[in-house]
């Protein structure tokens, strides 16, 4: 986890996939998903051409996110792995992107839930697992029961050999002060994913600052307007989390209509986060 590296989450190539369908935790009863497979193999892509694809695109290192899995029986866990092996091209992290390990009545609900996405990330090869730390404010209470049950996950992540990250993101770790108390009190269990894209205002750069040291790796995402990049936010942003020798994967994160081509918008990023490698 230590080589820097470009990166590029699924997400970024949403499009691409074809746009399926939103599934997570409201879908699922145990291991059994309630996959819109109807919704999938849609697009210019399928998940299992993506890892060549990213390959010839010169990156090598791919985040998928939990809902662009079509299947999540062994047979295609070992069929996506097989083309992850032959593009060489390594699975970094599995996005857990569903899920309120805080909430009030179905958080041991969705603890099993990730914990089953778990045992998918292992099928695969993963190197890390992201998952979201809570979705309810971040109250005493809800912070000891997000640091609770990140202490199950990281458990089980641990026996797995993979290591459970989280990130900046959703209203439990929506502050600094939040999220480095759920860090800290994981005493080395739960790494951080850094997103540029979800915090805002002029205040994210000096919260970036305070997370940064913490973070094994970030999602680089740039803001577009019109079809051209922020580049003035973006390089302040990377120069943040390179002041502390940030030395992680660098997972380029587009998202914009504009350039319509998503390869197109990766491109402008790579070339930006390539001179910090």
């Amino acid at each position: 986890m230590s080589i820097a590296r470009l990166s590029v989450s699924s997400w970024s190539l949403n499009n691409a996939l074809g746009k399926p369908a939103f599934h997570g935790v409201e879908h699922s009863v145990g291991k059994n998903w309630k996959i819109p497979s109807e919704t999938h193999n849609q697009g210019e892509l399928s998940l299992l051409e993506l890892p060549q694809a990213l390959a010839d695109f010169g990156i090598h290192t791919l985040e998928i996110t939990h809902f662009h899995l079509p299947s999540i029986d062994n047979a295609y866990l070992k069929e996506l792995k097989s083309a992850l092996d032959d593009a060489k091209v390594e699975l970094f992290s599995l996005l857990i992107d569903d899920g309120d390990i805080t909430h009030p009545e179905h958080h041991q609900r969705d603890v099993a839930w990730m914990l089953n996405c778990l045992d998918i990330a292992a099928s695969l090869g993963s190197q890390c697992a992201r998952v979201i730390a809570g979705k309810q404010s971040p109250t005493s209470e809800v912070l000891n029961l997000s640091i609770n049950n990140l202490k199950i996950l990281a458990e089980k992540a641990n026996d797995l050999g993979l290591n459970l990250m989280t990130e900046n993101w959703f209203n439990t770790a929506s502050t600094p002060e939040s999220l480095l108390q759920i860090i800290e009190s994981l005493d080395g269990q739960l790494d951080l994913c850094l997103d540029f894209g979800n915090w805002e205002g002029v205040s994210k750069y000096s919260a970036f600052e305070k997370i940064a040291p913490y973070a094994k790796s970030c999602h680089a995402k740039a803001f577009f307007e019109n079809g051209t990049i922020n580049s003035a936010d973006y390089k302040k942003c990377l120069d943040i989390v390179h002041t502390v020798n940030f030395s992680g994967p660098h997972t380029l994160i587009f998202e914009s209509p504009k350039p319509k081509n998503e390869w197109d918008g990766l491109a402008i990023e790579k070339e930006i986060v390539s001179t910090y490698l």
